[in-house]
This record gives C-alpha cells, structure tokens and sequence, in this order.
C-alpha cells in the first residue's frame, strides 16, 4: 500500500484531510495481503479518525462562521435544484462518500457524483461518457467502492488494446487446444471479477463480434470459454466507458443498439475540465501535494504568472494533462515554477522584444500582475497580525479556509514562517 502521510497538519484544511482519509479508506481495500480481519481493524481505526475531524471541523465552522450553519439549515430546506454547490458538496462528504483525489464545486460534476452514490449500491450497469481524461476510470472506481461489492475484485479492461482475435479468450477465458498457444485452461476476465465489478474502458472500440458475447452475459448472467460447450454462471457488475457517441454509433450500424441500452441504464457524464474552471485551482494544489511526496521533495510554489496560464489554458486533454504538467512542474523547477517550466508544445509564444518592459506585457497582464502583488501583500500583512493562524485570518477577511489555503499555496506563503518571525521579535 502506497505510504501515507498526514504531514504539516497545521497548515492543511479539514477539508483537505478528510479528502486524503478517503484515499487511505480506499487504498486499504485493494491492499493485498490483509487478512479480512485487519482490513476490518483498520477501516475502523479510519473511520474513528474521520469522525474525530468531523467534529472538529463542525466546532471550527461554528465557532468562527455562525452564518453557515444558517445557511447549511436553510439549504436542506431548499430544493436541490436550488442549493448551493458547497452544500452539495459537503453533503456528498459527510455521507461517507468515498472518492480517491479532490473535486471542487461544479455543479455538472456535482450531478455526475450524485448520481454514482445512488447507482452504486445497485447492481445496475453504469456507462460513463467524457471526452479522454476526465477521469473515466476512477469514476468507475467510486461506483465500485461505494457499492456493495467494494471488498470484491475490481478488474479494468481496455477494450481497445486487445486484438479482435484475442478478445473473447481475454474476456470469457478458453479451454486446453482451443486455438493454437492455448496450452492449457485459462480464465478470463469476467471470471477474475466474478462477485466484483469489471470496468470496460473504451467500450466503442469493441468488435461486433464480441459486442454479440457481451450482451449475453448482460441477459444471461454467464459465459462460456472459447473451445468450451459448458455454460458458467458468473455474477459480474458490469461499468463500461467510452469518449465517443454511442447512440449515434448505434443508429450507423457500428455498435449494437440493444447494447447500447442494455448498458446505458445508468448513464454519467463527466464534464470536460474547460467546463469546470473553478476547480483547476484545487486540482493544482492537490497534484503539487501528490507530486512532491511521489518525488520525495517540498511542493513547488507557481509564479503568478504561470498560475495565471494554468487557470487559463483549455486543457485538450483535461484532467490527465493537467496532472502531467504539474508533475513535469515539479520535477524541473527548484522552488518556484516558471512559464519556461512549461512543455515547449503549450508555452505561450514569446512577444516581440520591445524596449519598456512594459511594452511587453498587455493592460490585462499588467493589472493582473498588480492585483497579484496586492493580494499577496494582503494575505502577508494578515498573517502577521494574526501570528500566523490561518484559520484566524480566515474569521477576520470572512474567507472560507479552504479558499484561503489556495490563494497562500498560489503566493508561495507559508503560515508558520511568520509564527516563528513574530515569536522571535517578541519581547522575552
């Protein structure tokens, strides 16, 4: 099981602790070699600890931002289509939803989320439609871990790397001889998952052929190995994925349409990450955390002006790029990342040289880089005047503290330099 660490404790949010509390909760399941007994021991020790940041989390909230509680009490006398997305998200938090990484408060991903936590105690097919790298599969994941059968097998198949003639022994297992190189009985895929869930990744992709055999076990509950005339019984909750357009793959003539239905009885679909802009800051700041412990090093801190870039860029290839270039951040730079940090293949092309550095630069750019230096400035003085306390500062500004710990992690401050600045100018 990946090492996990609760490091610097004092400067993260509960938010943001309770978010890697469900990383360690899920990780556990798929630890191999932990009797069921120790799983047991330590999903309990988890969730005893989960519970004890609850609570202190609740009493913080309470004690520094009375008018949420208000807010919280009005909200659940709302309509859904009416309440807020930060509600929307606490709640899904506070049911015990279990989700590997972060979100913020989009309300199309909101939708997507909701609808898997009530999918995923059923054993109801789910297909999960987005454009290459919104995350696809750990979507499957959260449909598998917050259902019933999340201490069973998760299998993920790529339906678009197996060779067509390798396909059905891949998936339903063959017998001895059954082609040649069959050399003796092998399982298949839906076989290894059996009691669990299978994640068919890029189910457009797959043959005809065996578009015919999938539908079967859809119908039927069973299969039957390729050189076999024996029938087996499996009990298999299926997940399938796909960044193309089935329904009108379907009326082509590409894709089965009674498949089709067959599996789009659950139907998410994530937003692509240009659609949900809010969030690139909370997914930057979790994939800085991710990549300095991955590379054993202090998170990066992201100049203004490349921060400036990363809320602006269109992501063709969403979540998954986004992750790759803060990785890639993490690895060139020292302390701070700059533009020329970036891939040669999205870094903004150089201006004209010009004489002024002013000239260089737009009236946007000028008033951004101004208004980030203010910022910054602000949230510098506040810190003094508080000693540091994060969570001060955010009772005094009226900040949520979430929101705060971005704006510190974009400006590169750190909370207890200016404890320890202000400790020593005091007088002994």
């Amino acid at each position: 099981m990946k090492a996990f660490s609760l490091k610097n404790m004092s400067s993260a949010s509960y938010g943001g602790l309770i978010e890697k509390i469900e990383v360690l909760r899920s990780s556990i399941r798929f630890t191999p070699g932990l009797t069921s007994e120790a799983k047991q021991t330590l999903n309990r020790q988890v969730a005893e600890l989960r519970e004890e940041l609850m609570l202190l989390s609740r009493k913080e909230r309470a004690d520094t931002t009375p008018l949420l509680n208000k807010a919280r009490a009005q909200s659940k006398k709302t309509p859904k289509t009416t309440q807020t997305t930060t509600y929307r998200r606490e709640s899904l938090l506070e049911r015990n939803f279990v989700f590997e990484g972060v979100f913020g408060d989009s309300p199309k991903l909101l939708d997507a989320f909701e609808i898997a936590e009530k999918a995923a105690p059923t054993n109801l097919p789910v297909l999960i439609e987005g454009e290459s790298g919104t995350g696809k599969e750990l979507m499957a994941k959260v449909v598998h871990a917050n259902g019933k059968r999340s201490d069973k097998p998760f299998v993920s198949v790529n339906c678009g790397a197996i060779p067509e003639n390798l396909l059905e022994s891949e998936l339903f297992g063959h017998k001895k001889g059954a082609f040649t190189g069959a050399s003796s009985d092998r399982s298949g895929k839906f076989e290894s998952a059996n009691t669990g869930t299978i994640f068919l990744d890029e189910i457009g992709e797959m043959p005809l052929i065996g578009q015919v055999k999938l539908l079967r076990v859809l119908q039927a509950n069973e299969i039957q190995r390729v050189g076999s005339d024996e029938i087996t019984k499996v009990d298999t909750r299926i997940v399938a994925a796909t960044n193309r357009d089935l329904l009108k793959m379907s009326q082509e003539g590409t894709f089965r349409e009674d498949l089709y239905y067959r599996l789009g009885v659950i139907h998410v679909t994530l937003p692509a990450l240009r659609e949900r802009k809010d969030e690139i800051s909370v997914l930057i700041e979790y994939f800085c955390d991710e990549a300095a412990e991955s590379l054993e090093r202090r998170p990066i801190n992201i100049s203004p002006t490349l921060y400036h870039f990363l809320q602006n860029y269109q992501y063709p290839g969403n979540i998954r790029e986004l992750r790759n270039i803060i990785y890639r951040l993490s690895c060139l730079a020292d302390e701070t990342a700059e533009i020329y940090h970036l891939p040669e293949a999205i870094k903004p092309k150089d201006r004209p040289e010009s004489t002024g550095k002013g000239a260089e630069m737009s009236l946007a750019d000028i008033k951004k880089a101004a208004s980030d230096d203010a910022e910054k400035h602000y949230l510098k003085e506040g810190l003094k005047t508080v000693n540091g306390k994060v969570s001060a500062l955010a009772a005094i500004t009226g900040m949520n503290r979430s929101y705060l710990q971005t704006l510190l992690k974009k400006h590169g401050i750190h909370s207890k330099e200016f404890k320890r600045t202000n400790k020593s100018n005091e007088p002994e």
